[in-house]
């Protein structure tokens, strides 16, 4: 029989809300995967309902290795449906390449699902865009080929489609500028270009609102974050507005990098790379609300918020946050209390998980309705890859995964998608899985109404 140690005082009532929520810069696990999702570099694509994300893979590093595939229908919850590209013995989709951006639009004419992305070599010497097609959005894409548009360098790409069809390749070109050019009518290649802008951005995207285009767009600082901009037009061909910042100036926009802007219900959201570039797998997503009006643009700082599929946005509000270490919880097979600096109340707990099983059971979680929400887990990570927990709901599991964390003493983020019972006989358990050692388990971050 399992040796516990019940730690007792009076049970303190933590009061959740019914929401699911996107918390920037978390460790964001897959279903069907157990992983951190690797969709770097990524965009969305919604088809019946669906949403379909696709990005790099930079789980075993910065070279190719995969565009990969998952889909939602909230925003939050995202299970993944498999591999667009995979790694190939030779050729531009082979060991040491480098393909990134992956971008999908899909041409109405053709019924064929599109995407570019930029190809290259490990140096960066090659600067091509590469072409793949598909009958399913998230199914296998054959790969046409790569090359220079127009005989132009392009590394950074974005796509855009317009209302009336048209397609067009946003396109960093090192020696000339950032490039709008128009795509044929199969969207399989370049026409013509629409507009070059002098300046030197990448990392582009545009999105159209009441007429006026808004093209996002990244300095060029390598890996490191920086002030991103954006410029307005009423005409792709047009005069273009000076760039500006749209998030406060200083912030390196909230430390990320511009990927895709898309609408979602009556709101724009920002999607945002934050680029660990010692370790690609560990960089996370900065997705936020985005404020058009006219022609400003304002991207609003949120450390968690609640997406609407067919409405606005809405803050995710305050939540309680109850201990690992307190009193009412219930500790096993090894796992105890121990220091940590940077944490609240400077103590978290430990040696969770491994051969012995070692379990924390958090006890006296209430919720004002029986529904699905999002809590933010507070955990330790010192490695410098994943760790993962077995984490028991009322009964039912899942598998959490854990990023590193920028040492052992600063805790960092992980979401919890879980249904909690109406009352405050809510159990949450973190426990081993496969036998290693899971994060140490700082506190918990419950929404409350």
């Amino acid at each position: 029989m399992l040796a516990h140690v019940l730690l007792t005082s009076v049970a303190i009532a933590n009061v959740a809300t019914a929401s699911l929520q996107i918390v920037p810069g978390a460790t964001w696990t897959a279903s069907g995967t157990n992983q951190h999702i690797q969709a770097h570099g990524g965009g969305i694509i919604k088809v019946d309902g669906t949403y379909y994300w696709a990005g790099e893979n930079h789980l075993n590093g910065s070279n190719f290795q995969s565009i990969n595939c998952y889909s939602s229908t909230n925003l939050v919850e995202w299970t993944f449906e498999g591999e667009l590209l995979s790694l190939q013995s030779s050729g531009d989709l082979g060991p040491d390449r480098v393909v990134e951006r992956p971008k999908i639009i899909y041409n109405d004419d053709t019924s064929t699902y599109v995407m570019w992305m930029h190809i290259d070599d490990s140096s960066y010497g090659e600067a091509k865009t590469g072409v793949a097609t598909s009958s399913s959005v998230c199914g296998q894409y054959y790969y046409l080929g790569s090359f220079q548009p127009l005989g132009h360098q392009s590394r950074d790409i974005g796509l855009y489609k317009d209302d009336n069809g048209t397609a067009y390749l946003l396109s960093e070109d090192r020696p000339n500028g950032l490039r709008i050019d128009r795509l044929t009518d199969d969207y399989l290649n370049v026409t013509y270009t629409t507009h070059l802008f002098p300046e030197h951005y990448e990392a582009p995207a545009i999105y159209k609102q009441d007429g006026v285009y808004f093209m996002f767009g990244s300095q060029l600082t390598g890996w490191s974050a920086n002030d991103n901009k954006y410029t307005t037009s009423t005409d792709l061909n047009g005069t273009w507005s000076d760039w500006s910042d749209f998030a406060t100036a200083g912030t390196d926009t909230y430390d990320s990098q511009t990927t895709f802007v898309m609408q979602i219900g009556k709101s724009v959201m920002y999607m945002g790379d934050r680029w660990v570039s010692s370790n690609l797998m560990a960089s996370t997503y900065i997705w936020l609300p985005l404020t058009l009006s006219g022609t400003n643009a304002t991207l609003i700082n949120s450390s968690n918020w609640i997406p609407s599929t067919d409405d606005t946005w809405s803050s995710g509000g305050d939540e309680t946050d109850p201990e690992a270490e307190a009193s009412t919880n219930v500790l096993s097979n090894g796992a105890k209390v121990i220091s940590c600096s940077g944490c609240s109340g400077d103590e978290s707990v430990g040696w969770i998980g491994g051969s012995d099983n070692g379990t924390l059971e958090m006890r006296n979680i209430s919720s004002d309705a029986s529904t699905t929400t999002t809590i933010q887990v507070r955990y330790e990570n010192g490695d410098s890859t994943q760790r993962y927990a077995t984490v028991t709901v009322n009964g039912k599991s899942q598998i959490l995964a854990f990023l590193p964390s920028d040492n052992g003493n600063t805790p960092a983020t992980s979401v919890l998608n879980a249904q909690l019972e109406s009352g405050d006989d809510n159990i949450i358990t973190f426990s081993a899985y496969e036998e290693e050692y899971g994060p140490d388990i700082d506190r918990l971050l419950v929404p409350e109404e």
